[in-house]
């Protein structure tokens, strides 16, 4: 998270007690059924060889498959399994593989692209971004090195740069999705192409706003069997600076506030940043305005919600068979923020989904990177399902990957 902020009208009308009772609440308001999945007879999960002393849910099992790596951040599959790891600092994607237990570099597929960052493969090309760009690309002989590269949107036709520049991309049978979250913190960019969600069509024509008021969504994927656009998005920083908060010494508002959201993306709907949070709560800097109740009534709340300041970064539907009951449930990868006093995030938690309804209604943390004394040994950046079932996740500190799978009724420590 960026730490740029944008204050504004004072401390408002708004009372301290009323933010804490308002904004905790870290689920949705409707009851949710009861969670059914199964409950694995393991004692304790499971780490292998390499692999630091994360916090590991029984039944779960993780290791380390590649490593040295240098600014991991966000991964995809191709339909033959190739794995590709975009790396921004560094302005390229590498295309690695498996060979026995370990994902091995290969070659690198592009180069020369700085700020590279979100990829979707699909119609035989990996799509993917830079900040201000949209490119796709192939490899065609098979030694893991894109040769042929086309620019479906080239720079000027996308708003670039800032605080948030992280750039997804969703690719459909008929459409590109694309957005870029706000310059800031908390910055009035409505009349800006920022805070939004764009629809292209794949010829990089055809730009129509689909979705607005986001802060920092880095990934958008389609719901399996369905055309629902979800992503997950930040909360913003320092909600209760104006209040007197002690910034990083004590924090009793905005180390609890606002919550991340995992969001459900409409057509020609308004998610509430930056002037309304979590349950459509306003934000104090904008309590004042004329409109904050309409703001308010028209916001779209979370269809699930995090800790505050989780950094929910990046997420994986699942869609194969590998943990058993998990089909159709999510894992998101959290990355931890600098904006709390007592740190939390640092985890793979998995949203669970109601299959009949379609919406999430519980979670489990799976993977927890932040251990006693406060020590973070990883900071998960994004997950990605394997073709066997399993779910890689990376870390862009530490630079490695890592592999959750299942191991039932087994408790032996890996090694």
């Amino acid at each position: 998270m960026n730490r740029q902020v944008a204050l504004g009208f004072g401390l408002g009308m708004l009372t301290t007690s009323v933010l804490i009772g308002c904004l905790t609440a870290q689920r949705p308001a409707n009851p949710r059924p009861q969670t059914t999945a199964p409950a694995p007879a393991a004692t304790q999960g499971v780490r292998g060889q390499g692999v630091p002393e994360f916090w590991v849910r029984p039944g779960y099992r993780v290791d380390l498959v590649a490593e040295n790596l240098g600014n991991a951040r966000f991964m995809e599959f191709d339909d033959k399994g190739n794995l590709y790891l975009s790396r921004p600092n560094r302005g390229d994607i590498l295309t690695l593989r498996l060979r026995g237990n370990r994902y091995e570099i290969v070659n690198t597929f592009v180069d020369g692209y700085p700020t590279v960052h979100g990829m979707h493969f699909a119609d035989g090309w990996l799509w993917f971004t830079q900040t201000g760009a949209i490119h796709k690309a192939r490899d065609t002989n098979g030694d893991g090195k894109a040769d042929e590269v086309q620019t479906v949107i080239p720079e000027g036709k996308l708003p670039r740069g800032g605080g948030h520049w992280w750039r997804p991309i969703l690719v459909t049978d008929k459409y590109i999705y694309t957005g870029i979250g706000d310059s800031g913190n908390i910055n009035d960019e409505t009349e800006t192409e920022r805070q939004k969600i764009w629809r292209f069509n794949k010829d990089g024509t055809g730009k129509t706003l689909f979705a607005s008021g986001i802060r920092n969504t880095e990934k958008l994927r389609l719901r399996p069997g369905t055309n629902e656009v979800w992503g997950v998005d930040h909360g913003s920083d320092w909600f209760g600076r104006t209040l007197g908060e002690r910034p990083l010494q004590f924090q009793p508002i905005t180390d609890y506030n606002p919550p991340d959201e995992l969001n459900h993306y409409e057509e020609g709907k308004f998610y509430g940043h930056p002037f309304i949070t979590g349950n459509k709560l306003p934000r104090i800097e904008y309590q004042n305005r004329k409109d904050i109740v309409e703001l308010a009534d028209k916001t779209v709340p979370p269809a699930w919600s995090f800790g505050a300041h989780w950094a929910a970064n990046s997420f994986t539907f699942l869609t194969k068979d590998h943990f058993p009951g998990h089909k159709g449930d999510m894992f998101v990868a959290c990355r931890g923020s600098w904006n709390r006093v007592q740190p939390d995030g640092y985890r793979v938690e998995r949203v669970l989904f109601d299959p009949v309804t379609g919406r999430p209604y519980g979670s489990l943390t799976i993977v927890k990177t932040l251990v006693g004394n406060n020590r973070v040994l990883a900071r998960p950046v994004d997950c990605v399902e394997a073709p066997d079932g399993s779910v890689l996740f990376s870390c862009d500190t530490t630079n490695r990957i890592y592999r959750i799978s299942w191991v039932g009724g087994r408790n032996a420590q890996g090694n």
